[in-house]
């Protein structure tokens, strides 16, 4: 790509011509470097199609997050009247709790199952095709929700929500896969963050339809719980008018003319030769490279690093506390002596605080870069959690401390869609090549579902064995994960695929580093040596 703006008077770029040149090119005097507006390549086709898949997958992600939020007197009293009938009395509270905790928990254990097929949907069907399929579950699992109280069935709630969770495992890991290849270098994370954004607004609006003024009633459980089904008939109407990852077609299946014409069809311009050029210099560089597995991603030495950050913050994620906010957002401002009439409104509040944390960090990033989100994010809701358990411990002495408590369920939740939302699943496609980022997927998902799960399944018991102190588990993880960050991963904005990957080849975490080679800690602005820290030394990493 050539500049062909004027520069400040002594600036030098690059060359332009290759992508990590280290020799500088003079500018001529008195221009000024001016970087491509945000908007330069934002085209139609890229903002409609990004729109849809976060609408018709990311955010379903969200609304199954809190759709059993509100309903949970309900469903446990259907729970309850039908194992009366079948068997002539009422279950007792502890199973009751189980048997509802495996309802809420099952959409994690579906989604780790679901993680675990994206490295083969994407290779044979392709991002595009692998989110068209996948559309399918929702319908099969709405049925199951929506006929389960007519046919006196727990079970199909059950098994419904076993399978709107195999569909978020596979759509969590195929969005940003499909969007991080189709969108250009400088608009990577405002796209990218879109699906944290719907994500936010699923949850959103689980809160809204489960006002007691709409869907927040007895009769009206099971419609609530099959909504889904709406926003995904929509996907499957209208995505196949996108074309498939053009980065997919020419690496994977050698269509240089497919790639070509969804390159046009994206970007909105005839001439994509730069952009073909750069995807077959990746395609060279992996000629010799077949598809990695999971199993050979773990053993290979080169991307050791890489592997560990992407399994760091996707399951710091999860651990950071946020899905037990979002599953028992009631029980929570429960505990905090809000009264019970008052808790639907303040939930819908909270989802509203959620949209515009989501909006701040998607027109942000391109700005701040991926590093300070989510740092601050972490840090932000590993504050707020701690600022939990000191509100509770006080409230019975202190009344006014219950607002302390919503204002640090608000910091969690504003913290989380800010940052740590969505950002982890743009990392996972930064970081790789395309022979390893199906499977880097695979990793993060599986992290991320199993965590997601645990927390799920675990929170009721740690809350009533811990009381407040169990926030503070959750306190302790988003600070490691924000220290981890802060020290070991590169700021990826604004730079290709294999510039990344050039980044972790020549630089050196401090992690592996003795301590008396250390010196200055932080270089390059993050926390990562220079390599020239390291010439003469004879130290290379494991």
């Amino acid at each position: 790509m050539e500049w062909d703006i004027p520069t400040r008077k002594g600036a030098v770029t690059h060359c332009g011509s290759c992508h990590i040149c280290p020799w500088p090119l003079a500018l001529p005097a008195g221009a000024v470097l001016i970087p491509p507006p945000l908007s330069q390549h934002l085209t139609f086709p890229l903002l409609s199609v990004t729109l849809l898949v976060s609408f018709g997958s990311s955010m379903l992600y969200g609304y199954n997050l809190a759709v059993v939020n509100s309903p949970a007197v309900y469903i446990k009293a259907f729970y309850n009247a039908t194992w009366s009938r079948r068997y002539g009395h009422g279950l007792a509270p502890g199973p009751l709790t189980l048997l509802y905790s495996l309802t809420v928990s099952i959409f994690a254990l579906g989604g780790l199952v679901g993680s675990l097929l994206v490295g083969v949907l994407v290779e044979r069907y392709g991002r595009n095709g692998a989110l068209s399929r996948s559309a399918l579950l929702v319908l099969l699992a709405g049925s199951f929700m929506g006929f389960s109280r007519e046919l006196e069935s727990p079970e199909m709630v059950i098994i419904g929500r076993s399978i709107t969770g195999l569909h978020s495992g596979i759509c969590l890991s195929v969005v940003p896969l499909y969007l991080g290849e189709i969108t250009p270098k400088n608009l990577r994370g405002f796209l990218g963050l879109m699906p944290s954004i719907f994500i936010c607004l699923g949850v959103f609006f689980a809160q809204v339809l489960g006002l007691p003024e709409l869907l927040g009633k007895d009769r009206f459980w099971p419609l609530f719980l099959s909504v889904v089904v709406v926003p995904t008939s929509l996907q499957l109407l209208l995505l196949h008018c996108f074309p498939e990852s053009p980065r997919y077609l020419l690496i994977e299946r050698n269509d240089v003319c497919g790639a070509t014409t969804a390159l046009r069809r994206f970007l909105g311009t005839p001439d994509v030769q730069d952009v073909i050029e750069e995807m077959k210099e990746e395609q060279r560089s992996l000629s010799s490279v077949e598809m990695v597995s999971v199993w050979q991603l773990l053993r290979d030495r080169s991307v050791r690093w890489q592997t560990l950050s992407v399994a760091v913050v996707n399951a710091g994620m999860q651990l950071s506390g946020i899905d037990a906010i979002w599953f028992y957002t009631n029980t929570i401002f429960e505990n905090a002596g809000i009264p019970v009439s008052q808790i639907p409104y303040t939930t819908v509040g909270t989802g509203a605080v959620e949209i515009v944390a989501g909006l701040i960090g998607c027109f942000t990033i391109e700005k701040l870069g991926r590093r300070p989100l989510i740092i601050t994010g972490f840090c932000a809701m590993g504050v707020c959690s701690a600022g939990i358990t000191v509100s509770l411990l006080l409230q019975t002495t202190m009344p006014w401390m219950r607002y302390v408590s919503v204002a640090c369920v608000v910091g969690i939740i504003a913290g989380f869609c800010m940052g740590p939302a969505g950002i982890p699943f743009l990392m996972t496609a930064e970081l790789f090549t395309q022979s390893h980022r199906p499977a880097a997927y695979i990793v993060g998902g599986f992290l991320s579902w199993l965590c997601n799960f645990t927390v799920g399944f675990v929170f009721p018991f740690l809350q009533m064995s811990a009381g407040a102190f169990c926030y503070l588990v959750f306190c302790g993880m988003c600070l490691l994960v924000a220290l981890y960050v802060y020290f070991v991963i590169p700021e990826t904005k604004n730079k290709t695929f294999m510039e990344i990957s050039h980044i972790f080849a020549t630089h050196r975490s401090f992690l592996s580093i003795p301590d008396h080679l250390i010196g200055i800690m932080k270089l390059d602005g993050y926390g990562a040596l220079e390599s020239s820290s390291l010439e003469g030394s004879g130290f290379s990493l494991p």
